[in-house]
């Protein structure tokens, strides 16, 4: 029997090198390609390679290395694209540099994948950052958090895009490529528009990765700032329930040919950002957490929930782990891994 080839972009990422354990604890044999340049990665690279599993490390851009992207992505079946930069801030920092990973790059994979002989199934890792900032939406103050007013399960895949900020616009147009390379080409590509994703080997930094974030500081003694007033609400989503979900798309790319999915904890997995998650912290150190309050970012939702019931009915799918657990489990790993930080 044939085994099962996964090639990953950015695999040595947070997602990614999740991602490559898991699929390559199942028998497949996995490429993790990226040029290495985030925090951690060289880290998440060292940890695959001490696995002794069947995956194969390659140094590459997805900016500038056409040729070497069209070699591998002809060798393999299943492609899953998580390259990206993927903070708001550097994107206004750095906006020409935003474009050429997130919607270049993009576009540079999907001709690779367009030019294979065999067309494997890609799966893109894009946001709910398309959304925009929502300022329409009507949204009441509750104790500890915010809540919508009109939209019980969250926001759906119906939702009308409406990029914001350079990443926004950035990520939505590959996000859009994506997923017309499927109705053009006759592609097996699927979107991900993912929320708040936490867990192990997210090395998290104060703009990108905040549940990882907060643990991180506090376990070696940062000083933390909550923007706004920590009452905003996100769902928030294990990266094991997250990686089930990519497994169950490949296995199934016919049918998700063509499809984008909110992808998110749901609303049953929701948490504030300081209020509720605070507390959550509180209990599992032992004693009071210090932090000071800035003015809110520009952009920032008070709230934001995925609808993640189309993914649910299409494939089976639903997130297991709660925030209760998940945080715990992220605690316990870093504090066992402090001298990675």
């Amino acid at each position: 029997m044939t085994k099962k080839r996964m090639f990953i972009t950015g695999g040595a990422g947070f997602i990614g090198s999740n991602s490559a354990e898991y699929f390559a604890g199942k028998g497949w044999k996995v490429t993790v390609f990226d040029n290495f340049s985030r925090a951690g990665s060289v880290k998440n690279a060292k940890f695959l390679k001490s696995l002794k599993r069947n995956i194969q490390m390659v140094k590459g851009d997805i900016r500038h290395d056409q040729r070497l992207l069209d070699k591998e992505i002809a060798q393999t079946d299943t492609v899953l694209h998580l390259a990206a930069q993927v903070a708001v801030t550097t994107s206004v920092s750095y906006p020409k540099e935003d474009f050429e990973i997130n919607a270049l790059g993009t576009l540079n994979v999907l001709e690779a994948v367009r030019k294979s002989k065999n067309k494997p199934a890609l799966i893109f890792a894009s946001t709910n950052k398309v959304y925009g900032g929502m300022e329409g939406i009507r949204v009441r103050q509750l104790q500890s958090r915010y809540a919508y007013e009109t939209y019980p399960f969250g926001i759906s895949e119906d939702k009308p895009l409406d990029f914001h900020s350079p990443y926004g616009c950035s990520k939505g147009a590959a996000d859009q490529y994506v997923r017309d390379y499927s109705r053009i080409y006759g592609l097996k590509t699927c979107v991900f528009r993912q929320s708040c994703v936490y867990g192990p080997r997210q090395f998290g930094v104060e703009d990108q990765g905040w549940v990882a974030w907060f643990i991180i500081a506090i376990v070696t003694g940062k000083p933390i700032t909550i923007y706004g007033d920590g009452r905003q609400v996100r769902d928030i989503l294990y990266i094991d329930d997250l990686v089930k979900a990519y497994e169950l798309a490949f296995a199934n790319r016919l049918a998700m040919r063509g499809e984008i999915f909110n992808v998110g904890g749901g609303r049953k997995f929701t948490i504030s950002v300081w209020s509720e998650f605070g507390s959550v912290l509180k209990d599992y150190f032992g004693r009071k957490i210090d932090v000071k309050f800035s003015d809110w970012r520009p952009g920032d939702q008070k709230i934001y929930v995925s609808d993640i019931r189309k993914i649910g009915k299409m494939l089976g799918w639903k997130p297991k782990v709660s925030p209760e657990k998940g945080i715990r489990m992220l605690c316990k790993w870093v504090e066992e891994n402090k001298e990675l930080f």
